[in-house]
């Protein structure tokens, strides 16, 4: 059995600049946790596979494409691979959301200027 504690993961380096934790990297999926503190926002972007969120803690806003949605814990969202997407918190609590990756990128993401 393989256990990983998520405050013993360190934050990775992302073009976010934003606290992720990679919990989970093999070449059939890559999963990170992110948390985003009150105010905060990931820069928008394109992955090159599928993904999905799960909501852990929190309210957000996820926009993928040209739709924008407020979500809460417990929530599942889908985004398909090669379409643009971004979370905001704009409540005034802590987000914090499973991103999953299948398969791992290969790639990397590309970032749209605002």
């Amino acid at each position: 059995m393989i256990t990983r504690e998520l405050e013993k993961t360190d934050v990775i380096d992302t073009a976010h600049g934003m606290d992720v934790r990679n919990i989970y990297d093999k070449p059939e999926a890559l999963i990170n946790i992110i948390t985003l503190k009150p105010g905060q926002s990931l820069k928008q972007h394109i992955t090159p596979v599928d993904v999905a969120f799960f909501v852990l803690e929190g309210e957000g806003v996820v926009e993928i494409g040209d739709e924008k949605k407020t979500v809460s814990a417990n929530t599942l969202i889908e985004s398909p691979k090669n379409i643009m997407h971004c979370w905001y918190n704009e409540s005034k609590n802590t987000l914090r959301f499973m991103v999953i990756k299948t398969p791992k990128p290969q790639s990397k993401a590309i970032y749209i200027s605002k």
